[in-house]
């Protein structure tokens, strides 16, 4: 600890750098202009200047989702804060640690214009609330609301009083080492039933979803021993890719042949997984079957399905531990998977270039063949609507750390935020982001050119059908006028174009290959604008 006099808004500014946060995502105002200044020009930070306040507080949560780290935003006092209602919110269902440093109006001003009361603001989207006591406390209400946001996963909000921004103190370090519960294999009567229901199975499959990313290896390994077939979650998608024994979704996503496959399964093994109502077809794939629930997290457990075994463990080492029993009882291959072996089960039916609409593209052929042709090493990312299941069929991914959903709230317009924070948080690798008309008009648009001021790599493609989707599909099913769902947009690849990026329009097979093109010469944010029919666009997956 230094004796040196500094001001508040430095010392917290400092306190990021302590934790080795060198990123921050913002909009700057009255009440947090001074900690942004001080944290690029004395820290050495980055200050990532987004278009709307609530788009900072995305970028920050994708942010994190890539690094690792803890995100960091900051915006500003009274509308600053309700700008990040829904931001916020989409945070906390998808459990993304991130702290949000919120500017406040001067406690000795009540009557304020911009003052609100930010705690409960911030209690209804259900993130954390944190406050900053005093500029003597600072750094320890900086590392308190980090702690917080990693243990309790989701965002902390940190409240700054701004008429303490400029008080004197002495800056203190102060960090709070942070360990996730070690991994561990359970033991006693529940973990010897579901060791017992797995030697007993006669058509077991072993389903993964994210949080057993980390546990490939083991599980291939087990079903290789147990003959068994592998499938993933949604945000599993990628583990098993290649693999002889993959059957890709387990879920509402499933091919029909997956579809059969589960039919025939007497026994499901979930590592990692929420085992999510779509994940289940609301309970219709696993009725009849034992189903075992393995993960590290208790709250990841029982909140959907309940399961027959529930075990609060490590996802490769449960793994081993039950390969490891079923060798010492010698217990024979199912031969399940080998009824699999030879057949591609996972693979949708390709889309025909020669069906569709005039001035519009099959948009089954048009993912196709941007699946083929993307970069392979790279990052993705969906925003919400109608079109959003056949992309997630179709659209491959090396593993499951390289797809991020932006639309856990169910809430269009956010895909271009976190876009750009994964952008930012992996400078390696480009990021894909496939959105709709909406969504892009909703809140890409307004943060295209932060990607172009922020050098992003980063490919956007926009299914463009002119129309809030899923609205206009369910007043078609009931023989209703679709017209209020129908938008006149003007051309999105010129709005990109305006906005400093490159913007291609796509209605033909020939034009799709000419923006193949140039995504692979692409030298900044590009922006492929596939023209499709509203009233021809596959029906959602759910």
């Amino acid at each position: 600890m230094s004796d040196e006099k500094s001001y508040m808004h430095q010392s917290i500014a400092q306190s990021l750098q302590d934790h080795g946060l060198d990123t921050m995502f913002g909009l700057v105002g009255d009440a947090n202009l001074f900690l942004a200044d001080h944290f690029v020009r004395a820290c050495g930070g980055e200050f990532v200047a987004a278009a709307h306040e609530g788009g900072s507080v995305l970028m920050a949560q994708a942010y994190g989702q890539v690094t690792g780290k803890v995100g960091i935003a900051s915006v500003t006092q009274g509308p600053g804060l309700t700008n990040c209602f829904t931001a916020l919110k989409e945070g906390v269902i998808a459990r993304r640690p991130m702290v949000l440093l919120c500017g406040d109006t001067p406690v000795a001003v009540p009557f304020h214009p911009q003052n609100i009361d930010q705690r409960e603001v911030v209690k209804a989207t259900g993130a954390g609330f944190e406050q900053v006591k005093s500029a003597e406390t600072a750094s320890r209400d900086v590392a308190t609301a980090i702690y917080r946001a990693q243990a309790e996963r989701r965002p902390i909000v940190l409240n700054m009083p701004s008429d303490l921004m400029w008080a004197e103190v002495v800056h203190t370090k102060v960090t709070y080492p942070f360990n996730r519960a070690p991994s561990v294999v359970t033991q006693g009567t529940v973990h010897e039933n579901a060791i017992g229901m797995i030697a007993s199975a006669k058509r077991p499959l072993i389903l993964a979803g994210a949080g057993a990313a980390g546990a490939k290896a083991a599980l291939i390994s087990l079903a290789e021993r147990m003959e068994a077939p592998l499938a993933t979650t949604l945000k599993g998608t990628g583990l098993f890719a290649d693999h002889p024994y993959n059957i890709g979704y387990f879920g509402t996503l499933s091919t029909d042949k997956a579809y059969d496959v589960i039919a025939k399964a007497d026994c499901v093994i979930v590592f990692g997984a929420w085992l999510h109502f779509f994940t289940t077809d609301r309970g219709k794939l696993l009725a009849g079957k034992r189903v075992i629930h393995i993960n590290n997290d208790p709250a990841d457990i029982g909140t959907f399905y309940k399961s027959d075994a529930a075990l609060i463990a490590d996802a490769a080492l449960t793994a081993e531990n039950i390969e490891f029993w079923l060798n010492e009882a010698e217990i024979s291959p199912t031969g399940f998977a080998k009824e699999i072996k030879d057949v591609d089960v996972a693979s949708y039916p390709k889309g025909d270039p020669n069906v569709s609409t005039k001035g519009c593209i099959n948009f089954e052929y048009a993912l196709d063949r941007l699946n083929e042709t993307l970069p392979k090493d790279r990052i993705m990312l969906t925003d919400g609507g109608r079109y959003i299941t056949e992309v997630w069929c179709r659209i491959n991914l090396p593993d499951p750390n390289s797809f991020h959903m932006s639309d856990n709230f169910a809430a269009i317009g956010q895909g271009m935020q976190q876009a750009i924070g994964a952008a930012h948080g992996d400078r390696s690798r480009p990021v894909v982001l496939f959105m709709g008309d909406g969504g892009f008009m909703m809140g890409g648009a307004n943060e295209f050119n932060t990607a172009v001021r922020t050098n992003c790599d980063l490919v956007v493609i926009v299914c463009n059908d002119s129309a809030y989707g899923a609205e206009h599909i369910q007043m078609k099913d009931r023989q209703m006028d679709p017209s209020i769902t129908e938008f006149d947009w003007p051309s999105l690849a010129g709005v990109a174009t305006s906005l400093g990026g490159q913007g291609i329009t796509v209605s033909t097979p020939q034009e799709l290959e000419t923006a193949i093109e140039a995504i692979h010469a692409r030298t900044g944010p590009l922006l492929v604008e596939l023209k499709l029919d509203p009233n021809d666009v596959p029906r959602m997956r759910m």
